[in-house]
């Protein structure tokens, strides 16, 4: 678990637009989330953090990733494997790092050190698994399902909307000066979560956390609170795009099933091209999401400066919620892709 000195030591340069309230002010739901954190994973890290301006996202976001990466009986490397693969094929350099360092938290150091070069696994299920999860990056066009339980489809689901939200919100450098990329800092830090990232997790625990009133878990989780977890996160998520109108909403929608996750080359210009016909008031929003869902490292100071300008009262709450929209936007395309048939 992370000890308070560490948590300060990253804090400062880690976010790149607002820096959230300390995590020993935090008090209702983003308490009880931060004492599961502390429990079960690495304590409240800024990814967590970040999303602690939108309590609802914020919990819903915890519980995806509790109850589809941690819980249960699934490969907890295969999921890991999962996480780290997704991350590589969104381009989130952070959540690649992270996830590198918990493989090898998990002992697996040849496993971790082939995902951290970018490399294909020898072994062949561990490649399979990591194809499968960089072809949902445009499901598409890769005619992507899933074979997998829904821990291992939840893990993939999880991480294209945390891989949007931090490469969105923070800094790609998960320690100062890109430290984490060294093979001995990864191997380190691994061992030093080794007790915490291989303890048995019971389904279930995040689930009081959640809205009640989220729609019904999808087919394709069955009777698993993956399911549960991931309902209430697009619920949740889904909520920021009251932020815009209906033109920038559908804008956003038709954008994201037109391009299938596909990388545009200027994102700037890219996204300045596609909001022509929103309604004015909603252009710097919809650019937002856009970027959210599709290059979320290219949203600028500039972009939130704009933004703020005409959401002062709520500014930094207002921007979660529009980046998730935007992540989520993205996310559930993929899971679209999704048929219970293929459970």
């Amino acid at each position: 678990m992370l000890s308070r000195p560490a948590e300060a030591s990253i804090e400062p340069m880690t976010y790149r637009f607002f820096t959230p309230a300390p995590a020993k002010a935090a008090t209702g739901v983003t308490a009880e989330v931060y004492r599961q954190l502390r429990d079960e994973f690495l304590g409240p890290v800024p990814t967590f953090q970040a999303l602690s301006a939108v309590p609802e996202v914020l919990a819903a976001t915890w519980a995806l990733m509790r109850e589809a990466l941690l819980a249960g009986d699934a490969s907890r490397v295969d999921r890991e494997l999962v996480a780290s693969a997704v991350s590589r094929a969104n381009r989130c350099r952070f959540c690649v790092d992270a996830h590198v360092m918990l493989l090898h938290a998990l002992g697996e150091h040849e496993l971790a050190e082939v995902v951290a070069r970018g490399g294909t696994p020898p072994e062949p299920r561990h490649a399979e698994l990591v194809a499968w999860a960089e072809a949902s990056r445009s499901p598409k066009a890769a005619g992507w399902t899933s074979p997998y339980r829904p821990e291992v489809t939840g893990t993939l689901l999880a991480f294209h909307f945390i891989n949007r939200v931090v490469s969105a919100l923070l800094d790609p450098d998960l320690l100062p000066g890109g430290l984490q990329r060294s093979p001995l800092v990864r191997s380190v830090g691994g061992r030093l979560y080794a007790r915490t990232a291989r303890e048995l997790k019971e389904p279930g625990r995040s689930l009081p956390l959640l809205d009640a009133g989220a729609t019904a878990a999808p087919d394709w989780a069955g009777d698993s609170p993956v399911g549960v977890a991931y309902a209430s996160l697009r619920s949740a998520a889904m909520r920021g795009g009251d932020l815009l109108g209906d033109v920038a909403r559908q804008t956003v929608t038709a954008t994201v099933r037109w391009e299938d996750g596909k990388f545009p080359a200027r994102p700037a210009d890219w996204a300045v091209d596609l909001v022509r016909d929103v309604p004015g008031t909603d252009r710097i929003g919809t650019r937002i999401a856009l970027l959210a869902a599709f290059a979320p490292s290219a949203i600028s100071a500039g972009d939130v400066a704009l933004w703020r300008l005409s959401h002062p009262a709520d500014a930094d709450a207002d921007l979660v919620r529009l980046v998730a929209y935007g992540a989520i936007t993205a996310t559930d395309h993929v899971a679209q892709a999704l048929s219970s048939a293929h459970l």
